[in-house]
């Protein structure tokens, strides 16, 4: 049986990997920092813009709003015109893809696990980092649920047990382990067994530390029917979530803490005058993720 889950993980394996859609930067001839640069997405073009956020407020010069017209289209989609005077998320984008440029020779190939509780962006924040990266990404719990036949994760913990899902996630993870530029989203309890400790580490762990209310918040919204783990207390669905991640987290928050890098979305916020981690972009946690990683990596290489 366990041979025949294997090669059929095998056979699955390589349609798990999520590859970038955008193209790798070293194939273009750099331009000048307020250049724009274009990709081929799916047959379409799509405008990147490359330009330098010195632009906006140069020493010395007033600060001008910069106003940008932004031309989309698709198949049979018209075209849309965006206009704004600041585009906080546009500088975001901006932002994030330098850092990504500017961390690629310190990541060397290396792949990026992202650890956490449930609920926690691992997949979102993921799909933005491989994507600002140009890595691939792999969520593992997809892998194991490829492994169980197409059952999810759900099923399997009712059909198989616990025991078989964090079995075929080491296998996974071991896999994993020997590839070159992934970013991968671990499941919550990956981070129990010293085994899968060991196949991370040859890449760099990632704790996405998330205060448990906002988990809570977050899973009670979209409901815990497919989280085996939560769907066993009794009483209103957040009272019920609290506990249990509470339960969880003192069972795991040791272990969540041996990541090379932990990235505390209290303390982002706390940066940008947010009261509400759930306020945070995807992009604004990558950001801070790349920053983490960049601090590491050059701490290592210095022998600090």
């Amino acid at each position: 049986m366990k041979k025949k889950e294997e090669r059929y993980m095998e056979a699955k394996f390589s349609q798990s990997l999520q590859l970038p859609a955008r193209i790798n930067s070293e194939k273009f001839a750099r331009k000048s920092s307020n250049s724009l640069q274009f990709l081929r997405r799916n047959g379409e073009r799509k405008y990147l813009a490359r330009a330098s956020i010195n632009l906006l407020a140069r020493k010395g010069r007033t600060q001008v709003p910069l106003v940008l017209k932004v031309l989309c289209s698709s198949g049979n989609v018209p075209a849309s015109v965006l206009e704004s005077g600041r585009l906080p998320s546009f500088d975001e984008s901006i932002i994030l893809q330098n850092k990504s440029e500017g961390i690629e020779p310190y990541l060397n190939g290396r792949c990026i696990y992202l650890v956490g509780m449930m609920g926690s962006g691992k997949t979102t924040v993921g799909k933005v980092l491989s994507e600002s990266l140009g890595y691939s990404f792999c969520d593992c719990d997809t892998l194991v649920e490829q492994a169980a036949g197409g059952n999810t994760v759900a099923e399997i913990f009712k059909i198989y047990g616990e025991s078989f899902f964090r079995d075929t996630e080491t296998e996974a993870l071991q896999k994993l382990s020997s590839m070159h530029q992934l970013v991968v989203s671990t499941g919550g309890g990956a981070v129990i067994r010293p085994i899968n400790w060991r196949y991370m580490q040859k890449g760099i762990s990632v704790w996405l530390d998330v205060p448990l209310d906002a988990l809570a918040r977050r899973i009670t919204a979209v409901g815990t029917d497919s989280r085996p783990l939560l769907d066993q207390e009794s009483g209103d669905p957040y009272s019920k979530t609290m506990k249990r991640l509470s339960t969880l987290f003192k069972e795991r928050g040791e272990a969540y803490a041996s990541a090379d890098v932990r990235v505390c979305l209290e303390n982002i916020a706390a940066k940008l005058g947010l009261m509400d981690v759930c306020n945070l972009t995807p992009n604004v946690i990558a950001i801070e993720v790349l920053s983490q990683i960049e601090t590491f990596l050059k701490k290592r290489k210095n022998g600090i």
